[in-house]
């Protein structure tokens, strides 16, 4: 891959990662979705690897469920270039619960936060750029995908802005436009969302804001969710071109 230029270098990422991981116990048993085997490499060394390759340089983990595997990966395995902030919550607290645990810890505004049990090769810079040059306190990286039942999808304006939020739901089959997972937070933001009750980004807080205020960025690159049984089992085949040997 070749090197763009270092965008996220002066701004902080959050990595929410602190989900139970029940869809795929089955499979990793009690290995934490972080963790997950992908082609000989952890999950999260793919992303720290990712978040690098766009000039990353902190880094903030919220972790819950089998913490201590992930901080003892990292100690073993400490990655090269970038500051690793690990935070542990004291009990689940659903997305946005994990996001105002880990306030205290984000020192820079914006803020790019990511669910760590999804993927996307979309490009960041673009993203980063196009959340500056919007004036939104709040954007999403979306991907487009052939089949949206399984995530919701999200209907945007011709000027990328959310018109409105749809739950996942077997009619809801079919292309579309789906929240990947990325967002960029303004500081302002963050100060709403601490004001919010709820534990759910998605649907507590997204949905609580007027969408036509939030920001959408979508891309047609590679989006892959580890957290279901079936993307776990083609990951290696996803991830290849992006794993760094």
């Amino acid at each position: 891959m070749a090197a763009p230029r270092p965008c996220l270098n002066e701004i902080d990422v959050v990595v929410l990662a602190g989900g139970l991981g029940t869809r795929i116990k089955d499979t990793l048993g009690d290995t934490p979705k972080l963790l997950a085997p992908i082609g000989g490499n952890a999950f999260l060394d793919i992303m720290i690897a990712r978040l690098r390759h766009f000039g990353a340089r902190r880094l903030i983990l919220g972790l819950g469920h089998l913490a201590g595997q992930v901080t003892a990966h990292l100690e073993n395995n400490p990655p090269a270039d970038i500051d690793i902030v690990t935070a542990v919550e004291p009990g689940p607290l659903g997305t946005a619960g994990a996001l105002r645990f880990v306030i205290p810890e984000i020192n820079t505004d914006p803020v790019l936060v990511m669910n760590g049990d999804s993927f996307t090769g979309a490009d960041l810079c673009v993203f980063a750029d196009a959340h500056r040059q919007s004036g939104a306190e709040l954007s999403i990286l979306c991907a487009e995908v052939p089949d949206t039942a399984a995530f919701g999808r999200l209907d945007i304006s011709p000027e990328g802005r959310v018109l409105a939020f749809s739950e996942k739901s077997p009619d809801s089959s079919g292309p579309g436009v789906i929240n990947a997972g990325v967002y960029l937070f303004n500081a302002a933001m963050l100060e709403r969302i601490n004001a919010l009750a709820g534990p759910s980004l998605e649907r507590d807080v997204f949905q609580a804001l007027a969408p036509e205020t939030i920001h959408a960025v979508t891309s047609d690159a590679t989006f892959i969710d580890i957290g279901a049984p079936e993307d776990l089992a083609r990951a290696e085949d996803v991830l290849g071109p992006f794993i760094v040997s």
